[in-house]
Parts: C-alpha cells; sequence; structure tokens
C-alpha cells in the first residue's frame, strides 16, 4: 500500500490545483492523508481473454469459480476458457454473504485443494470470494458483471444470525480485477440502474467523508458525473457501448471511493436495513440515498455543492438532482414493495442508533426514524429532516 502525507502551505500564485479551481481565491491546502489500494485493474472490451495469462502471472493453476444460481452459465464459460483447469464450480453466493454460505464454501475449495478462488458477479458473488480469501489467503481475481464497486474494496460484509457486521483489513482487497465491458452489455437496465447508484452513493459519502482527501474527491465527482450520465441512457438504450463503458468506468471510480475513505449514515441505514430485513442491496441503496444526503445537507455545504455541479439538471440544488436522476432510471423508491413492514420502521430507528459512527451531522433518533419512514413510503427527498 502507498501511504501519502501531506503537510498544509501556503498556495503560491499560478498553482492551478483542483482546490483552487473550485476556491476561485489563494488558500492553505488543507493537511490530508492518503493511502493507495494496490489493486491491479485490468478495463476495457474483451479483456476477460487475458484471464489464463493472469492464473499464470500469479503462477496459480486451481481456481475455484464463484457465482451466484443465476450466473451458472457465465461460470461455466469461464471454465471454458480456463480449458477446464478448475478446482471446482461453486454456485451458491447470495446477497448479504451468510456466514453459512461461506462455510459450506469453504469445505468446497478444501475437498477440491483449491489455490485460488475467481468471483465473477456482482457483490454478492464478490463478498464470497473476499469471505473465503480472509479466511484462507487464496488470491482472489474478480471479474465484475455489475456497478457495485465491492471489488476495489477492502471491506467485507457478513450476516450471521440476522445481523450484517463489516470488517476492514488490506488483506480481504482482491488482488486482480478485470473490468470487462462485454459482460455488462446483458445486464437488465433495472439492476443497471440500482447498482449504478449504489456505486454513486460510495462517491457522494466519499465527498464528505471525515478522512477524506483531494485525490478521492477528484475520483468521486468523475465517478458521480460519470454514471449520472450514462445511466439515462442506458434505460433508453441498453445496447450502447459508449454508455455501458462509461458506466463500468464510473463504477470503478466510486469503487475506489469506497475502499479509501469511510462511509457515514447512508451506508450504515443500508446495511442496517437490508441486514436487518432481508432487502436487496443495491435496491435499498437506491431508495436510501437521497434521504440521507437531506438528512445531511445542512452539516456539509460545500460537498452538497459540488454533488449538484455533478449531477445533471440539479439547479444548484443537489437534492433535486438525486431525485431527477432517480426519475430518469424508472426505479422503485420505496422499501415496503421489497418487503419492509411499516413496523419494521421503529426497529431500524433504533438499530442504527445503537451502535455510534461518525456522521458529519449528530444521529438523532426522531429524524432518522422519519427518515426510515419516507424511505418506507417511498416518498420523494426533501430538505427538511
Amino acid at each position: 500500500m502507498i501511504r501519502v502525507l501531506f503537510r498544509p502551505f501556503p498556495v503560491k500564485v499560478g498553482y492551478q490545483s483542483y482546490a483552487l479551481r473550485q476556491r476561485r481565491s489563494l488558500a492553505t491546502m488543507d493537511a490530508f492523508e492518503y493511502n493507495a489500494n494496490p489493486a491491479r485493474v485490468i478495463f476495457g472490451f474483451g479483456t476477460i481473454k487475458q484471464l489464463p495469462d493472469e492464473i499464470a502471472r500469479l503462477n496459480l493453476s486451481s481456481p475455484l469459480l464463484l457465482s451466484t444460481p443465476q450466473q451458472v452459465q457465465q461460470a461455466d464459460d469461464l471454465k471454458d476458457l480456463l480449458k477446464g483447469n478448475v478446482a471446482g464450480v461453486f454456485t451458491e453466493a447470495t446477497m448479504h454473504t451468510p456466514t453459512h454460505v461461506t462455510e459450506k464454501a469453504l469445505e468446497y475449495a478444501k475437498a477440491q485443494n483449491a489455490d485460488s478462488v475467481i468471483s465473477i458477479g456482482g457483490g454478492s458473488t464478490i463478498g464470497l470470494g473476499k469471505a473465503i480469501s480472509i479466511r484462507t489467503g487464496l488470491p482472489h481475481i474478480c471479474i465484475p458483471t455489475t456497478y457495485a464497486g465491492s471489488e476495489m474494496t477492502p471491506i467485507l460484509g457478513e450476516t450471521a444470525d440476522g445481523v450484517k457486521k463489516t470488517r476492514s483489513d488490506p488483506k480481504i482487497l482482491p488482488g486482480t480485477v478485470i473490468y470487462d465491458v462485454d459482460f455488462t452489455m446483458s445486464l437488465p437496465v433495472g439492476m443497471s440502474a440500482t447498482s449504478g447508484v449504489n456505486a454513486i452513493a460510495h462517491a457522494v459519502e466519499a465527498l464528505y467523508a471525515r478522512n477524506g482527501n483531494p485525490i478521492i474527491r477528484l475520483l468521486a465527482l468523475e465517478g458521480v458525473r460519470s454514471l449520472a450520465t450514462a445511466l439515462p441512457e442506458i434505460v433508453k438504450n441498453p445496447s450502447s457501448r459508449d454508455a455501458r463503458s462509461l458506466a463500468l468506468y464510473g463504477a470503478w471510480l466510486c469503487g475506489t471511493c469506497l475502499g479509501s475513505v469511510g462511509m457515514s449514515i447512508h451506508h450504515k441505514l443500508c446495511h442496517t436495513l437490508g441486514g436487518s430485513f432481508d432487502l436487496p442491496h443495491a435496491e435499498t441503496h437506491t431508495a436510501v440515498l437521497p434521504h440521507a444526503i437531506s438528512y445531511n445537507a445542512p452539516s456539509i455545504p460545500e460537498a452538497m455543492k459540488a454533488l449538484a455541479d455533478a449531477l445533471p439538471e440539479s439547479n444548484g440544488d443537489a437534492i433535486r438532482g438525486l431525485n431527477v436522476l432517480l426519475t430518469k432510471l424508472q426505479v422503485k423508491r420505496a422499501l415496503k414493495d421489497f418487503g419492509m413492514k411499516e413496523e419494521d420502521i421503529d426497529k431500524g430507528a433504533d438499530i442504527a442508533v445503537s451502535n455510534p459512527y461518525w456522521n458529519p451531522r449528530e444521529i438523532q433518533r426522531e429524524p432518522i426514524r422519519e427518515l426510515i419512514r419516507r424511505v418506507w413510503a417511498g416518498e420523494e427527498a426533501r430538505a427538511n429532516l
């Protein structure tokens, strides 16, 4: 891991930093710390063809392929690409990475003498790959097929007994990520939209992270702009190669943000609600995001302005920009549509405030309860939480 420590210094005239371009005046740069996560990234169309060479480069010979039940065909295609030289194929990955599934996969990996894991899919499969890798030390190669961004993070979220817990460790970060745009060309429009907004959420919270830095803020804004431009085009024209490529590029940037700085209320709420009430991951992120921003808005004016500038048709209002984007994407915004019950609102609020965590605005139960109620009902976000 590359670590950069920066001390403030007077900015001289003519120094065209990002901060100067934003502030339009002389200023002293704030101190910051930046850690570069050492993942190897291969990006483009048809890059999956490089997988055999990557396996050889890592001196591996018996990878275990991982997928969800819905992506068995893609796992089988990988097996064919590798000419059958695999330890096996495990196709039971599921959302929220339940530990009982991980234990089953671990037994299978051991029985098959796997020397590595290759996960193909979204956050569910990648999460399983991380869970196996951190427990065994096996190298992990990721092939993302959605925009969720888990592949770029040293973070693992696991569910046991109905409770989802997360942990962070540099060893969790996959060693190689192969972004092949071709794998996203057939991603259903609805899933493209929600996993794309999930990615945007990583970048949004990076804008006001307590341990944020100029590099990550640059990546965050570029990621938001890329996805906010590409996703509506994908809804209109799912086969657009330009839009699919731009979306996957944006997802990579947003995932890098998630893996580099701490997240706040949005991600905490999504983990609480998703893990406690078995709600779909990306859909929960999509529904919660505008309301989480509404909650924090009074405490993050600079981040809200930057976000508004990155969102089309925001008219200078980030909350409006997110509302407009979700309308264009035609996504569901009510958690009640995904099985959350009205009586779960109070339980969710209690869980959300029970474990203190940093957030730019103090976590208070009544506003949090109202936030959850609005998300449950599917109301449009508004700036009065």
